[in-house]
C-alpha cells in the first residue's frame, strides 16, 4: 500500500532494480540508487492483479486502461493532506469526550431552594 498516492491503481516494475513499487518516492524511500528512467514499463493492476507492458514511446489514450480489466489506471493522484483533529479512544468505549444533548442543566438553581436536594449541602 502506497503513502504517496492513496489511489495508486498499478505498481510498477522499476527497470534498475526489477522490484515493484506504487509510486516513484516509494522506490526512493526503499532504495539507495536513483530510478533509471525507460521508455518500455511493466504494470501489475491492483484490481485483477494481472501484468501487462506499455510502450511509452506509442501511449496514447486507450492505453490508460488495463488491457485484462479495462482498470483505468492513469488517473489523478489523491496524496495525503495534513489535518489538526483531536485525538480520543474510541466512542464505542469511552464517551467522555460527548455532550449529550438529552441532559439540560438546570436554569436559575440557587442553594437557598429547597427542592429536596439538602442533603447535598452536608
Amino acid at each position: 500500500m502506497c503513502k504517496h498516492i492513496l489511489n495508486a491503481q498499478v505498481s510498477i516494475r522499476s527497470p534498475c532494480c526489477r522490484q515493484w513499487f506504487d509510486c516513484a518516492q516509494c522506490h526512493a524511500d526503499a532504495q539507495t540508487h536513483t530510478l533509471k528512467q525507460a521508455m518500455e514499463m511493466t504494470f501489475a493492476c491492483k484490481k485483477c492483479k494481472k501484468c501487462f507492458r506499455k510502450d511509452m514511446n506509442e501511449f496514447d489514450e486507450s492505453d490508460e486502461y488495463c488491457p485484462h480489466c479495462d482498470n483505468h489506471f492513469v488517473i489523478e493522484a489523491v496524496e495525503p493532506k495534513a489535518r489538526l483533529e483531536v485525538e480520543g479512544e474510541d466512542v464505542r468505549k469511552d464517551a467522555r469526550m460527548l455532550k449529550d444533548e438529552r441532559v439540560k442543566a438546570k436554569e436559575g438553581f440557587s442553594i437557598w431552594e429547597d427542592e429536596g436536594e439538602a442533603s447535598r449541602l452536608g
